[in-house]
């Protein structure tokens, strides 16, 4: 097995994980304005980055598409089935954009890249999977998540909103911060394994 299929491999087996993880853990919440998943993935952004950094976009794509299908049969079995389709067109707009706006970025300051790219990322990816997940117009999807339509503060102190508009408004806030966060590994990734692409 070469270099670049092992990184593929790897890969994909990460963003599987990340991604079937996260998809359980979204339908726990930690609070009115978090759920558990807000906490595993935005490790599917360091994941995608990573591979864009070492694999170049097309092997990025390769990771995004294969872990995409697998993730998504997965979440199907282990979440709901609408959690699955939200979250599979929510992590593929999002990790597709992710990938082009890095390799478009990859020639600037080393945290650039992985950093913008992890931020708008994560808004078309908040925005996408919550409405589509928890929103009552999107109710034609199935498996109702009545639960997440109940009137709470937003973030436990602001106006009232319905609790999945407040979930996805502190999934964003922890998905920037760990994209801040993910720029220590990142780094160290960088400074481990050479520079790989540039």
């Amino acid at each position: 097995m070469n270099e670049a299929t092992r990184g593929i491999l790897l890969g994909v087996v990460a963003m599987m994980v990340i991604v079937t993880a996260s998809n359980v853990l979204v339908q726990y919440p930690f609070n009115d304005w978090l759920t558990w998943g807000a906490f595993t993935y935005p490790m599917a952004f360091l994941v995608t980055d990573l591979s864009n950094r070492y694999l170049g976009a097309a092997g990025a794509r390769r990771v995004v598409l294969v872990g995409f299908v697998l993730a998504i049969a997965l979440s199907a079995w282990f979440a709901t089935p609408r959690i699955a389709i939200a979250s599979g067109t929510a992590f593929l707009c999002a990790q597709l954009l992710d990938v082009a706006v890095f390799d478009r970025l990859r020639r600037g300051a080393w945290w650039r890249a992985p950093l913008v790219s992890s931020v708008i990322g994560s808004a078309v990816d908040t925005a996408l999977f919550f409405s589509m997940a928890f929103a009552p117009a999107f109710g034609f999807l199935g498996g109702g998540a009545d639960w997440a339509a109940e009137p709470v503060p937003l973030l436990g102190m602001g106006a009232p909103v319905a609790l999945w508009v407040s979930l996805a408004v502190g999934d964003f806030g922890v998905k920037i911060a760990l994209a801040l966060l993910a720029l220590l590994p990142f780094r160290a990734a960088i400074e481990v394994a050479g520079p790989g692409r540039t």
